[in-house]
């Protein structure tokens, strides 16, 4: 009789309270743990689910009006619009960071004098606290009389009013995002650089292979994966980011940088509405979900 049978006898032989697949302990040490992410992450997420259901404020919950609250949403210009910017936003975000992340990425995997010193200085944007950079930022950019408003006056340029223009606004939220992003771009996909088997470059420099042929076979097919991943969590945070256009802009000019947490943000605290802020908080997290779900089914079948 082989070892695996024997083993096998020997586990239907014992009680089902021995069995290692019945044992309680594991579960009475997990318990605590799940009772706490319950607390924290679900229970939360089913008051504010209700909350999208009725029509209260902040001082009263309001009476039971079911889906109206979503279904007026398609319906309202400022929805609309934040929807709108929030796409543009990811969008530019995912593709601009990712772009200046593997540039220097590839850049830093090479063997050059004071690597060590670049890859640290370059994490700084990621480092710095949100409110010390952004209002960094803001400083600077926020009149005629900014960081760079001098530096463009030097050269003959300006002054450009950054925060004053909604064209100018979208495009400084968008570049100070970019900026605070590139860094954790960067520092993933020089992981997923340095993990790639250098035969593979050898080979390819053997057969007359040129780096941008190296490049397009190699190494974008072994960076797929992470690439994919970075994609997914970049624009959850694209979309999820308050602080960016909030400290700069607060959502303005005109409205022409608020993204949909910045509106439900003023539906509830502002216009003391909870049920429409909650319904738009909701519709951005519905969204993120099926966007995650999308590019993970695309990984799954570049991987088939």
């Amino acid at each position: 009789m082989s070892t695996q049978a024997t083993a096998l006898e020997r586990y239907r032989g014992q009680p089902a309270a021995k069995r290692p697949g019945h044992d309680p302990l594991p579960y009475s040490l997990l318990l605590p743990s799940l009772l706490l992410i319950g607390l924290i992450n679900v229970y939360p997420f089913i008051v504010g689910f209700l909350y999208s259901l009725k029509d209260g404020s902040l001082l009263k919950q309001g009476d039971f009006v079911g889906l109206a609250n979503y279904f007026q949403l398609p319906a309202m210009s400022d929805f609309r619009h934040a929807l709108l910017f929030s796409a543009i936003f990811a969008i530019c975000n995912v593709a601009g960071s990712y772009a200046i992340g593997l540039g220097l990425a590839l850049l830093l995997n090479q063997e050059m004098p004071g690597r060590g010193f670049y890859r640290v200085a370059l994490l700084l944007p990621w480092i710095i606290p949100s409110i010390v950079s952004i209002v960094s930022w803001r400083w600077m950019i926020a009149d005629q009389n900014g960081l760079i408003n001098q530096a463009l006056d030097l050269v003959g340029v300006g002054p450009i009013f950054f925060l004053g223009s909604e064209r100018w606004a979208i495009f400084s939220v968008i570049m100070i995002k970019i900026w605070r992003s590139f860094p954790f771009m960067m520092i993933s996909c020089l992981a997923a650089l340095q993990s790639i088997d250098r035969d593979l470059y050898e080979a390819a420099h053997i057969d007359g292979a040129g780096r941008w042929q190296t490049f397009r076979d190699i190494t974008l097919p072994q960076i797929a994966g992470i690439s994919v991943v970075l994609w997914i969590l970049m624009t959850i945070w694209s979309v999820n980011d308050f602080e960016t256009p909030w400290l700069l802009t607060q959502g303005g000019p005109s409205n022409s940088t608020e993204n949909l947490i910045i509106l439900a943000y003023k539906y509830t605290f502002t216009r003391n509405d909870v049920g429409t802020g909650s319904a738009i908080a909701f519709v951005s997290l519905i969204i993120l979900m099926v966007l995650a779900w999308m590019l993970l089914r695309r990984q799954a079948r570049s991987e088939v």
